[in-house]
């Protein structure tokens, strides 16, 4: 048994769902299995997130008299760092234990590798370079963003080189191809 949280994050990754929730989902569907402890963020009538402390969803919808649409989940593992015990969510925490204040990479993908869960290094963003690095999850479309070094006002000074910043989904392969199609010369 992989110990914690890691056993969560692993399973974010192999499934792109949040106990069984996808990025698609509507917020009825992520209340039911996350509860209804969260923040919840309107913008402009046609954007909304649901902030349950380590956990957002996001919906999208044409306007206001239309359902909203999932559009993206994403973990914001960064915020674990602050050790605030409660950042993780009440039901994660009930379901995975304690959350550790830092996730490091190289823990995540030695886990991933063993049960044959490949991951792929995309090129960075130039507003994230050398900053952040992004690795992808091609069958689950996860994308996780790990500190690649550090830098004044670009990085969070309570995490190190290696710990993971966040992990969200989806992130199509229409998406990562036009990531990989930057000039190099931006990178």
């Amino acid at each position: 048994m992989t110990p914690y949280s890691l056993a969560f994050y692993v399973d974010v990754v192999t499934t792109g769902t949040v106990l069984g929730v996808s990025p698609t989902d509507p917020p009825d569907r992520v209340t039911e299995v996350l509860g209804s402890d969260f923040g919840e963020h309107i913008f402009d009538d046609h954007t909304m997130c649901r902030d349950y402390g380590l956990t957002e969803f996001s919906w999208e919808r044409a306007c206001a008299d239309h359902p909203w649409s999932g559009h993206h989940f994403s973990l914001q593992v960064h915020r674990l760092a602050h050790q605030d015990r409660t950042a993780a969510d009440a039901t994660l925490r009930a379901r995975y234990g304690r959350f550790t204040p830092r996730l490091r990479f190289e823990k995540l993908h030695r886990l991933l590798a063993r049960r044959g869960v490949p991951l792929l290094e995309l090129p960075a963003s130039p507003p994230n370079a050398p900053y952040y690095r992004t690795f992808w999850q091609p069958d689950s479309e996860v994308a996780i963003v790990v500190i690649g070094t550090h830098g004044e006002y670009s990085t969070p000074d309570n995490l190190r080189v290696g710990d993971v910043y966040k992990i969200q989904a989806p992130m199509p392969a229409d998406e990562v191809e036009r990531v990989r199609a930057w000039p190099s010369e931006v990178l």
